[in-house]
């Protein structure tokens, strides 16, 4: 019951932190009470994309985060945040890689019809990000309502046709069940030699994010020896099929390296003695067990992952107590109009350089306890599309710092 380090949350810095440790060699227990929000939104890798396409980051983010010296990429700078993505890069080697311009910003194809900027993109979706006019044909599924393909390619000049499912015939279906069914040898089959027959002079497929879970290279490529075109994958509303093949290349490579998982019931508390936290209890009716560390990394996100809670009053940090920075009036927590920029959205806990948890007053709070991950105070991630690099870059760091190397 005693590890090197407990790493508190299933998102992806949690997974981050745990990776970075147990990489070296360390005992890691990682408990979460679901699956995270990388099957939510995560599809590419967003890691500054309101820089404008063809800036460079190792140019422009000194500048930017200087300007923010309270935000989360003030304390690390872009070669440390370069060396984090390093990593996550590392554990997708191909057929299934992330791929990038550079060191800036590329443009990703959306469901919308339109492309937006982001770092890192999956193999299965890099040959739409070159799309001509005229050069795709993007197919949707009937009963699949999370992506519209003749609206898509109207935006794009290209044509749209929505394919019959047989298995959707009395039933609406899922991006998890259309992911399943990508994956039997009988349905890319049936369904490749389908769109064959609608190809009219077009080289590339376009077709929603649902190619498979588990081994989406060999389900793309299977497709395109069937059809006789390139095929590129679409990103939809949630859930992120993507997103979940980063969670499972993630708990496949914990795994193996011994990495213990508790997953389905959330820390209920922590044990705290003066500057120490001495434990964490996980609570499941009618069993109350109890996990001691070394070093803890929390990476519990903010509302949506529960790691932040509201009453009328205030913002709370639920397991450790720690204080949060956010607005002390309720009425300054959101702005007249819903598409200003809501002081709410920053709220976190503050950190020191190394991450560890300070008050306003730069006080340290606990001497063993890392913070990574959208928890972290002052930054606006999904405004600045920011969420994933933030994530990768402090549970890579708070890893690192906590073990000193």
């Amino acid at each position: 019951m005693h590890y090197d380090v407990i790493v508190i949350g299933m998102g992806l810095s949690g997974l981050m932190a745990a990776r970075t440790a147990a990489e070296i060699g360390k005992k890691v227990l990682i408990i979460g009470k679901g699956a995270g929000s990388l099957c939510l939104f995560s599809n590419t890798i967003d890691v500054l994309a309101v820089l404008p396409k063809g800036i460079r980051f190792n140019d422009s983010l000194p500048q930017w985060a200087k300007d923010r010296p309270e935000h989360p990429y003030s304390k690390l700078g872009w070669e440390k945040i370069h060396r984090a993505l390093s990593s996550f890069i590392s554990l997708f080697p191909p057929p299934y890689s992330f791929q990038t311009t550079g060191i800036e910003n590329g443009s990703i194809l959306t469901g919308a019809g339109t492309f937006r900027p982001t770092y890192l993109i999956p193999m299965t979706m890099v040959a739409g990000t070159s799309l001509k006019e005229g050069d795709g044909l993007i197919i949707g599924f009937k009963g699949f309502k999370d992506f519209y393909a003749p609206y898509v390619a109207s935006h794009l000049k290209c044509r749209g046709i929505t394919l019959s499912l047989r298995e959707a015939i009395l039933q609406e279906i899922t991006a998890t069940a259309l992911s399943r069914l990508f994956e039997k040898e009988s349905f890319r089959e049936t369904i490749g030699k389908e769109i064959k027959r609608h190809l009219n002079g077009e080289t590339r497929v376009g077709l929603p994010a649902v190619l498979g879970i588990k081994d989406a290279s060999r389900v793309k490529k299977g497709l395109e020896e069937i059809i006789g075109a390139e095929v590129f994958e679409i990103p939809t509303l949630p859930p992120s099929i993507p997103g979940m093949r980063i969670l499972y290349r993630f708990k496949e490579w914990l795994i193996q390296r011994g990495v213990t998982f508790l997953l389905g019931h959330p820390v209920s508390k922590a044990n705290l003695k003066g500057k120490s936290c001495e434990g964490v209890v996980v609570s499941h009716p009618p069993i109350t067990n109890s996990y001691t560390a070394d070093r803890y990394i929390l990476c519990t996100g903010r509302f949506i992952g529960g790691g932040l809670a509201a009453d009328k009053e205030k913002v709370f940090e639920p397991i450790l107590n720690l204080p949060v920075f956010h607005p002390k009036l309720r009425e300054d927590w959101f702005k007249n109009s819903f598409f200003n920029r809501h002081p709410i959205h920053e709220a976190g806990i503050l950190t020191d350089p190394s991450f560890l948890p300070i008050d306003e007053n730069g006080n340290l709070l606990l001497e063993n306890v890392w913070v990574a991950g959208s928890i972290l105070a002052h930054h606006h991630c999904f405004e600045e599309k920011s969420r994933e690099g933030i994530e990768i870059a402090t549970g890579y760091w708070a890893a690192k710092n906590a073990f000193q190397i």
